[in-house]
């Protein structure tokens, strides 16, 4: 949406903007952007804060309406948004959660180091781009019956470790355990389940991607060890999601809370905010499809990860035990939970929102897996494709001040069109190289839309974050070879 916000942004603590409950009718609550100073005329650009707003008005909402650093127009709500929710009278909203249930991030640690690696780059990412089915409306190489999709709907990660794709110990280092509790496979449509029904074990288009990738730095070697990272070691990064069957959730649902909203007389600023209360049949409809997408992208993920390990020995004419590609992690960065957090001293069981946001849970709570417990959650934040990645460890201040929430990524500075209009891919490819990439793309025009100059760059969105207190850095990872959807 084009046009510069012009509402109020007052300070409110390091790394905090406040918008006052009183800016808008409705407003419950204030809203609260996480960002540095020179971050705000970017944030302002576009109608994100007013979305901030809107989301602060949604029945039941518990703490302030909450945008990341990475913050940017998203449907409903903001890329980047969170909120919670009181599951006794407050509502879920599909928007909160975005139309690619469960995009996320892995990271998979290797026992190679750069120089092992580079010689046979080129190799390798073409290899790699083979293997992994990409682009749009991409078919994967799984064949599965409706009745094998329902047990993937149900299982998640577990089902391809089952079926020999993967390891159990993959399990130990997902977020959820790589399957999501409540999923219901009944509740999602049979075109959701006709457009999944091929699409698993594919990258998907846009920003999705997976990398090949260095630790370039590491900020804390302790907790980097425990990770187990260390500078000049090779990792790989898969962002992927629920693919044409999250979309189509989504979609579904949107359709029904329209619906709802009526029924229930919400009165709402914006038609894409469409929810239902949490424990009404609609709602509880969407979070048993949701939780179901959410584990066809857990599932998607592990299969990914599956056929990186067998790119990798096949080029680099090693074994899998001596390669590695050990999971350090997989999070969800679109999904909404049923969590249990204190507010004001009390202990309350909230409907979380996350939309183009990471969980960052602080040491010794009992969802970080038990290895990683004493220091925190990894949480994964990609970036571009020209500069670098990052890992973060979670706080307990974020677990206090965002139900557990940080940043998810570098967020979009330029729309795609008008990326593609200033971008020329052959050039683009051109200024990779030269910068030690090597990547490859479906198509052309997804090159140019995903150039590094579309996205903030993700060390602003980082420190920002770090400044907040809701993460804090870990390694930086700088790209070497790249796939595009």
């Amino acid at each position: 949406m084009a046009g510069e916000w012009g509402g109020p942004l007052e300070p409110a603590g390091p790394g905090k903007w406040r918008i006052p409950r009183g800016y808008k009718a409705g407003m419950r609550t204030d809203g609260v952007i996480y960002a540095d100073e020179k971050m705000l005329k970017d944030i302002r650009r576009d109608q994100a804060p007013e979305q901030v707003a809107n989301v602060a008005t949604l029945p039941g909402i518990v703490g302030p309406a909450m945008a990341m650093p990475d913050i940017h127009w998203g449907y409903g709500f903001p890329i980047g948004g969170v909120a919670a929710t009181d599951t006794a009278d407050g509502v879920v909203s599909p928007g909160g959660v975005g139309y690619d249930i469960n995009c996320g991030v892995r990271v998979l640690r290797t026992n190679l180091v750069e120089a092992e690696v580079r010689l046979k780059i080129s190799d390798l990412v073409h290899e790699l781009f083979r293997e992994v089915p990409s682009g749009v409306g991409s078919s994967g190489k799984l064949t599965v019956s409706p009745d094998e999709l329902e047990r993937v709907l149900a299982e998640g990660a577990g089902w391809a470790v089952r079926r020999g794709l993967g390891r159990p110990e993959d399990l130990e280092h997902a977020e959820e355990r790589g399957a999501m509790a409540g999923a219901k496979p009944g509740t999602v449509s049979r075109k959701a389940l006709k457009r999944g029904h091929d699409q698993l074990g594919t990258l998907g288009s846009g920003n999705h991607f997976l990398e090949v990738q260095v630790v370039e730095r590491v900020y804390d070697p302790p907790v980097a060890g425990l990770f187990g990272l260390q500078e000049g070691q090779v990792v790989v990064e898969i962002h992927s999601g629920s693919r044409g069957l999250g979309h189509q959730v989504c979609t579904d649902y949107l359709e029904v809370m329209l619906q709802t909203v009526r029924e229930y007389g919400i009165n709402l600023p914006d038609r894409q905010l469409a929810c239902a209360p949490v424990g009404s049949p609609a709602g509880r409809d969407y979070l048993a499809a949701m939780a179901a997408a959410a584990n066809y992208a857990w599932a998607n993920r592990q299969c990914l990860s599956h056929w990186v390990r067998q790119a990798f020995s096949k080029v680099l004419g090693l074994p899998e035990e001596r390669l590695g590609l050990e999971l350090v992690y997989d999070v969800a960065h679109n999904i909404a939970k049923i969590e249990r957090h204190r507010v004001g001293g009390q202990e309350m069981e909230l409907c979380v929102h996350r939309k183009g946001a990471t969980r960052a849970l602080g040491p010794g709570h009992p969802a970080v897996p038990a290895a990683y417990r004493a220091v925190g959650q990894p949480v994964l934040v990609p970036g571009d494709m020209g500069r670098y990645s990052f890992i973060l460890v979670g706080t307990a201040e974020a677990e206090a001040e965002t139900f557990g929430s940080a940043c998810h990524g570098a967020g979009r500075a330029m729309s795609r069109s008008a990326s593609s209009r200033q971008v020329r891919a052959d050039d683009l490819q051109r200024e990779l190289e030269e910068r030690g990439v090597v990547a490859v793309a479906a198509s052309r025009s997804t090159l140019a839309e995903e150039a590094p100059s579309a996205y903030k760059d993700v060390n602003d969105v980082v420190a920002a974050t770090e400044t907040a207190g809701l993460a804090r850095r870990v390694a930086r990872l700088k790209p070497i070879g790249v796939i595009k959807g």
